[in-house]
């Protein structure tokens, strides 16, 4: 972990150049090879392998686009690029999910397919570095709901500390209270073909 830490600070920062003190006058300078110690040159492996990070698992368009890129630091960026386009279309991008979580509304899917798709849009979201808060998240799920699912959306917000509730405690409780109201309207409501059974008799 720590060595994936170190070269995750190469890609980052940049490479790691072995550098020398001059005295007269005091200057730091690069060291050249023949000035290498044994530090220096297990430094310098780590900027090689971690030029490797990136380059792992894409296509070859993509990396004769970076093949010409000296150090890790750089290939990052130009894969960064790639995927998520400049700045203008990357906020371009965050301003259209943001509408799209905004405008989000449950049909008549389950409360497992509205979960998926919300969960979409917001992984799209914080892959941009746009990260809903998980309260806020809470209470967008708690709205989606329907009319009729009043009387559930009270009882959470009353009982439950809403800072504490997790998104899979809230999708959990609510998958329960589905299967609770679909087995009541089976219960009520006769199977196709089917008629209701007697009602009794009058007296």
């Amino acid at each position: 972990m720590a060595e994936n830490s170190e070269l995750w600070d190469v890609i980052c920062d940049g490479p790691f150049i072995p550098m020398k003190i001059i005295r007269t006058p005091v200057v730091t300078i690069p060291k050249t090879r023949k000035d290498y110690n044994d530090a220096d040159r297990k430094a310098i492996e780590k900027n090689f392998r971690a030029k490797k990070i990136p380059a792992c698992g894409i296509g070859p368009d993509e990396y004769n686009r970076i093949s010409a890129c000296p150090s890790a630091k750089e290939i990052w960026g130009a894969l960064q690029t790639t995927r998520e386009g400049t700045t203008q279309v990357k906020q371009s991008k965050i301003d259209m999910l943001t509408t799209e979580y905004e405008l989000f509304r449950m049909k008549y899917e389950s409360i497992q397919d509205m979960h998926t798709q919300l969960t979409s849009i917001i992984n799209e979201l914080h892959s941009l570095g746009e990260i809903i808060p998980r309260n806020k998240l809470v209470r967008k799920i708690l709205s989606l709901l329907p009319g009729s699912w009043e009387s559930k959306v009270n009882a959470i917000i009353e009982v439950k500390d809403m800072q504490k509730l997790t998104i899979d405690e809230l999708i959990g409780n609510l998958k329960t209270y589905e299967m609770k109201k679909n087995k009541d309207h089976e219960r009520i409501e006769p199977k196709k073909g089917e008629k209701p059974g007697p009602q009794g008799r009058q007296q």
